[in-house]
Parts: structure tokens; sequence; C-alpha cells
């Protein structure tokens, strides 16, 4: 499988997260704006407003592979303080999965596809490799529209939520409503207060060759590198679970970030609140070819 250039981030429990090497960390706060989050609940639906500017160091944007400037956003999302499992999942397509508790969107999918045709169906993975899109160590970049966004685990937020030790930390929320954890499981899901493990999703490399395309052998540039095999890791095709969490001792179904595909789920189990849904032109203005959008997703 094609990956980015990684390096190994060991934390003080001794575990390792994988993550794209970048050359320079800036300082926090080079945008001149302080990050501004706040998370309430009104009528109840859960509100979360914030200005998108990470509370910690980012990769020099602009840099390789992304031209853009990180920018203060006016983010506003709702979601239902009791979330709803829908009859089927409802896939993402390209709008946000949810945001972090730092106001940071999670946002897994690349607008970058094979040939630049959106219409071939061969839509690049964000950390497959196949195309330098500039993420940092955070797998995060940014948008034309000066958004910062994570397309997977965010190590630095991570981090500050486990201390660096092993545990189940509430990441954010999906655009459905169901909490987000990650990478952290029970060991044993009937002693959920026993030992943690790190989750395994139950996608596959395809196997034989692709079909029409880019052709070759799928190594995982590709998001249609990928398919569902149920059963074959601990999570289901949301890349979720149902099991007891610190947040919801009783149990509920809640979302894992991982650090192999999907990384951030590409199915919602709900049905996502209509203010993360992206209507209109595609990011960064009408004007662009027919079935193409603007890149640097």
């Amino acid at each position: 499988m094609r990956r980015p250039f990684f390096t190994t981030l060991v934390l003080s429990a001794g575990f390792a997260f994988a993550h794209p090497a970048h050359e320079s960390l800036p300082a926090v706060d080079w945008t001149g704006e302080a990050p501004q989050v706040s998370i309430t609940v009104e009528s109840g639906v859960r509100v979360i407003r914030a200005n998108g500017i990470p509370d910690h160091a980012t990769g020099r944007f602009p840099g390789q592979g992304n031209p853009n400037r990180i920018a203060p956003q006016r983010h506003e999302f709702r979601v239902p303080l009791l979330p709803q499992a829908a009859a089927t999942p409802t896939p993402l397509g390209m709008s946000p999965f949810g945001i972090a508790v730092n106001g940071v969107v999670l946002d897994p999918g690349a607008a970058e596809w094979w040939q630049d045709d959106r219409s071939s169906g061969w839509q690049y993975e964000a950390l497959g490799g196949g195309r330098n899109l500039g993420l940092d160590r955070e797998h995060g970049h940014v948008q034309p529209t000066g958004a910062y966004h994570y397309h997977g685990l965010p190590v630095a937020l991570l981090e500050k939520l486990t201390g660096g030790q092993p545990r189940m930390a509430l990441i954010g929320w999906a655009a459905d409503g169901f909490p987000i954890y990650g990478p952290w499981i029970p060991a044993d899901p009937a002693n959920p207060a026993g030992a943690l493990k790190l989750a395994t999703p139950s996608y596959r490399l395809k196997a034989g060759r692709r079909e029409g395309g880019p052709g070759g052998t799928p190594d995982g540039a590709y998001v249609r590198d990928w398919e569902l095999v149920a059963g074959a890791g601990d999570l289901d095709a949301c890349n979720g679970r149902t099991g007891p969490t610190p947040e919801f001792p009783g149990g509920t179904y809640h979302y894992v970030l991982t650090d192999a595909f999907p990384f951030i789920p590409r199915f919602w189990h709900g049905t996502p609140d209509p203010s993360f849904l992206r209507r209109g032109p595609p990011p960064g203005g009408p004007g662009g070819k027919k079935g193409k959008r603007p890149k640097q997703e």
C-alpha cells in the first residue's frame, strides 16, 4: 500500500502513531488570531461555533503541495443531542464528517481526481500518497477558503486529550450527532474497564487489478482501492462500534478515528444535520471546468 512519507511519534506511554513528516511547525497564532470554540446546548441541539484556527502548531502554509493560507472561519454546526441510527449508512460525498472539540473540521475527502476528472470516479485518497496535498504532521492542510481541516488523526489534539496515555478520548462530534473517539477501544468488549487496544478497521485493499481508470494494482492511492470486509476488524462500515465510553458509560454508538483507512469515516451511521452539507458551487467558487473541483480540499 502506498502511504505518505512517515515519521514515528512515540508518546510517553510507549505507544506510537505514524504521521506525515513536515519540515516546519510554526507558532500556533501565526495568523494573528487566537483559536475560538464554544460548544453549547440550545433547544435540545448541540451547537458548535468556532473560528477554525487550530490550537496547535501546523505546517507552513502556503507551502509545497498546498498554496493556501489559514484564515479565520465562521463555523456554526448543529448536531442532535439524541442521535438516531439511519436505516442504511449515509455516504459523506464531499461534505465534512464532523468537527473536533478544538473547532477544526474533520473532512476526509480530497477534491483530487485521476487526470483531474471528477467524472472518472477515481478520487485520490488524501493519505494514500498518490498525490502531494501538502499535509502536515496533524494530517491537516488548508482549503482555498482558508479553512484548516483534518484528513486523518489529529495527533497534537490527541496528545492533549490523552496526556500521551492510551485512553478513550472524545475527539469531536459527527454531523449526525454521534460522538467521535479514537484510536483506542477496549481489548475485550465484555470488559470495557479493562485494557485498551488500537482499533482495527474492516476495510482491506482489493485484490487483482483496478477495473478502468488508472489501472494497475490497488495500493491505497485511490479511495476505490478499498473495500469493506465485514467482520475483518473491530469496526463497521462507518468505522464505528457500540459500547460504553467515558462520557456515555451506559453505552452508545460512536465513531473511531484510526491510523489505517478510512482514517476518518466515509459514512454516517445516522442522518447528518444540514449545517454540515455543502451546497452550491464547490469550495473555491464557480468558474472551474465541468466535472472538476478546485484542488487542495
